[in-house]
């Protein structure tokens, strides 16, 4: 899987086979998210309109939005509630302001309760409109006489000025009279000009005061991360990190899947594969410890990126498997004698793979003058941390039996240099895979040939089967 697209298919496998570690890691999620919704009070949020009517560029409807959340109009709102706390650097990142459409400035703020939500906004909302009023000119104040209609009363004076002198001037009798009254006359044009001009470029000479449009709602749901959606959010997260955790596994792995893989890190040649008919143990060994009940309980015990189980011949069929492996590997050799089957600790299947195996080449074919007979199968465990062989004996090779994708090139290679150091070649690989048994069939048909019962115990340290040490 570590070169193959991750797939639909690869999703469901994992949902199939780990749903107890999903389900669980899920509702551990969901309590670390309740718990982070603990350590952050609940948050109320409410929002407030304010009309500027007349015609706004998006410019100035952003300046505006800034202006209501500034300093100036935060530090007069908390002034104005008296809360604790209540300045600018506790108010400033619990309110915000935004244009809209329609020259509306919309602005929220946020509080711990509804009603100090409410109250927060609407204050908020008349303070902008205060502040905005005075920095436009609108200002009541006696002091102001900068503003528009101020500048207006010095205009008409101004023209009341220019009236008096034209008329002063001596009427039209002098040349120097005639042109004096024509600048005066330019002068006014000029002034009512630009009177106009500064009627239509301010917006608070031509359009009327801003406006809020009514108090603030009082919310009645908390604002976002609520509770329900951090835990809502946490089970979530858990659930994805699992499922990538598991595809990452998987595209890490390195173990070999292919049958010329596994027969390349041992130096080797594969003489088959062997079908195993996959089964439950009836009885489970007493004194598990605490880990591997866990890991059963869980649902982590077997593995869940090995592909689904293939349906299986019949018991016929799957013997002749086994005859043809024990063939080749008398072929293989250039005089019959006895090998060491090598199976690696934890490798359920090829154990049984290879306990059939020393069955059928005890039951095979007696050697005579024309054929020679199957060479006789001893039957070792090979720890993988720290593999193995028994010296040289009465047997002179070993017969690698394995189960493809559950070991790598790495722990292969030591288990060849393992029965190299015992002095035992590697005459040849077997492959084992588990498969799905066919129902049982009537009582009217028996199978032909039923392969000899076998049971395979656990071993000791030695690695010896029991079906082994009675040959």
């Amino acid at each position: 899987m570590s070169d193959d697209t991750i797939r639909l298919v690869t999703i469901g496998r994992i949902l199939r086979r780990r749903w107890r570690l999903l389900a669980i890691l899920t509702v551990v999620g969901a309590l670390v998210g309740y718990g982070t919704s603990m350590l952050f009070p609940p948050r109320y949020t409410a929002s407030a309109s304010v009309l500027l009517p007349g015609q706004w560029e998006e410019r100035a409807l952003l300046t505006q939005a800034e202006i209501a959340t500034s300093s100036a109009v935060v530090d007069r709102a908390a002034a104005a509630l008296g809360w604790k706390g209540g300045s600018a650097g506790g108010l400033q990142n619990r309110v915000s302001a935004q244009a809209s459409d329609g020259n509306i400035i919309k602005i929220s703020g946020t509080a711990d309760t509804p009603e100090h939500a409410q109250r927060l906004c609407d204050q908020l909302a008349k303070e902008f409109v205060t502040f905005a009023a005075r920095i436009a000119g609108d200002s009541t104040d006696s002091d102001t006489t900068t503003g528009p209609d101020a500048l207006r009363q010095q205009v008409a004076d101004t023209n009341r000025r220019i009236t008096d002198l034209a008329n002063a001037a001596d009427p039209g009798r002098t040349v120097e009279s005639v042109q004096a009254r024509t600048e005066l006359e330019k002068l006014r044009t000029t002034l009512t000009e630009a009177m106009k001009k500064l009627d239509q470029t301010d917006p608070a000479a031509n359009k009327a005061g801003m406006v809020v449009m009514g108090p603030a709602a009082r919310p009645t749901g908390e604002a976002p991360p609520t509770r329900v959606q951090l835990i809502v959010a946490g089970a979530l997260l858990f659930f994805l990190l699992t499922v990538i955790g598991h595809l990452t596994a998987a595209r890490m792995n390195r173990r070999l899947r292919t049958e010329p893989e596994i027969a390349a890190a041992l130096g080797s040649v594969l003489l088959g594969t062997v079908d195993v008919p996959g089964e439950r143990p009836a009885h489970r060994p007493k004194g598990v410890r605490p880990r591997a009940w866990l890991r059963r309980l869980i649902g982590i015990d077997t593995r869940w990126d090995l592909p689904t189980p293939r349906m299986s011949g019949d018991e016929a069929g799957r013997r002749i498997r086994y005859q043809r492996v024990c063939a080749r590997l008398r072929d293989q050799l250039p005089a019959p004698r006895r090998l060491l089957a090598v199976v690696l600790d934890g490798d359920e299947v090829a154990r049984r793979a290879a306990g059939q195996l020393a069955a059928e080449a005890r039951s095979g074919p007696s050697p005579s003058s024309s054929s020679r007979g199957y060479p006789k199968l001893r039957v070792v465990g090979v720890s993988v941390s720290r593999p193995m062989v028994p010296d040289r004996d009465t047997e002179s090779g070993a017969l690698v039996v394995l189960s493809p994708g559950s070991w790598t090139a790495e722990q292969l290679a030591a288990v060849a240099e393992a029965c190299a150091d015992a002095g035992h070649e590697v005459v040849g690989v077997v492959a084992a895979g588990a498969v799905r048994a066919r129902p049982t069939r009537p009582a009217g048909h028996p199978p032909d040939q039923a392969a000899p019962a076998l049971a395979v115990r656990g071993h000791e340290k030695g690695g010896l089967c029991d079906a082994e040490q009675g040959s």
